[in-house]
């Protein structure tokens, strides 16, 4: 991966930061005054969840981050890169129930049926995009391995050099 490549991300990540913690700091009190009218159980709900919905992405942006750290030094196809890519997935996993209890709320308010099925969808979106990183936790896997296996043959023919 370029220099430009990951330095374009770094910003993109740092952007998304500085506004997710507008959102948590500016954001959410204010759509805590909307909700003014609103039952409690329903305000407390959507404020708690925007907040951990978006405390998801920020663990994301850290993660991703870190591994973007460890593409630039070389370091990523070792195991330490595991741990990121495991909490990236616990992240996604978790905005996807956070999103799907956001529908079920607003289905016990007064939303229209559709904007509940998009929501659902969204939410279902999400737990394929956690499925996806799966996958390519897998392929990681199999590129350290492939890693491991080149050293030891290269060890191997330094011996016999």
């Amino acid at each position: 991966m370029g220099k430009k490549t990951i330095l374009a991300l770094r910003v993109i990540i740092a952007l998304s930061l500085v506004g997710s913690l507008i959102v948590q700091t500016v954001i959410v009190p204010l759509l805590w005054i909307d909700l003014d009218g609103a039952p409690a159980w329903a305000r407390v709900s959507i404020a708690v969840l925007t907040v951990l919905g978006v405390l998801t992405l920020q663990i994301f942006a850290v993660c991703v981050w870190k591994l973007l750290t460890m593409v630039r030094r070389g370091a990523v196809f070792t195991p330490a890169a595991f741990r990121y890519v495991d909490v990236i997935i616990g992240a996604v996993i978790a905005a996807s129930v956070v999103t799907f209890a956001f529908a079920i709320v607003l289905r016990f308010g007064e939303a229209a049926p559709g904007i509940v099925g998009l929501i659902s969808g969204f939410a279902l979106v999400l737990a394929g995009m956690a499925l996806l990183v799966v996958v390519m936790r897998m392929l990681l896997t199999q590129a350290i391995a492939r890693e491991v296996e080149a050293g030891r043959l290269r060890a191997e023919l330094d011996e016999v050099i």
